[in-house]
């Protein structure tokens, strides 16, 4: 293996090792030496990919929504569903996930929102830019869901796509404290399946 193609490796290893111990014991409560142990990566290493835990906790943020943006871009994209069935099946495919999981974790976004969303500065814009482009993708399909007639079209698709993002963090926080998956089935069912419908 190059050396180029090594260090995209460890830097891909760093973050998902980073994304998996930020989600299990937040910010603060996750130190370097614990994400470079547990990739074999030596500490004097770490700065030559990040620089700060600060700028490796605002590249763990993209990396983390990264995959939600393509799994749900996946069902957008997929022919055979119009857009409100599409968006529905994604949330059902998170909720299922959320429950083998047995609620453990919920949204690293949220997660990271309550716990350093107002003390870092770089974090938070990497916050707001990892929820901007989530919520231009449900904005998409939602206006997408208008043109086909399924959706209200009294209300913006930009308006709707911040409710549901605003509804559904919430929802992933009440989960986690209840330990139930109704919190996220109730947001689905009222804005998806009510709401937002035509």
């Amino acid at each position: 293996m190059s050396r180029a193609s090594q260090k995209l490796t460890n830097r891909e290893n760093l973050l998902n090792q980073g994304v998996t111990l930020l989600m299990q014991q937040g910010y603060h409560g996750t130190g370097l030496k614990e994400i470079l142990d547990a990739v074999l990566i030596p500490k004097g290493s770490f700065y030559n990919y990040f620089g700060s835990k600060e700028n490796f906790a605002a590249e763990a943020i993209q990396h983390y929504i990264d995959p939600f943006i393509n799994q749900l871009g996946s069902h957008l994209q997929n022919s055979s569903h119009d857009a409100l069935s599409a968006l529905l099946r994604y949330f059902n495919e998170l909720i299922t996930e959320l429950e083998k999981a047995e609620f453990k974790g919920g949204c690293l976004l949220g997660n990271l929102m309550g716990e350093i969303g107002d003390t870092s500065e770089l974090c938070k814009k990497s916050l707001q830019l990892a929820v901007h482009r989530y919520r231009d993708l449900l904005q998409a399909g939602l206006l997408k869901a208008q043109q086909e007639g399924t959706v209200r079209t009294d209300k913006t698709a930009e308006e709707m796509a911040d409710l549901l993002v605003n509804m559904w963090q919430g929802a992933l926080l009440r989960m986690k404290i209840e330990q139930s998956s109704t919190p996220l089935k109730q947001c689905c069912e009222n804005l998806l399946g009510d709401f937002f419908k035509t």
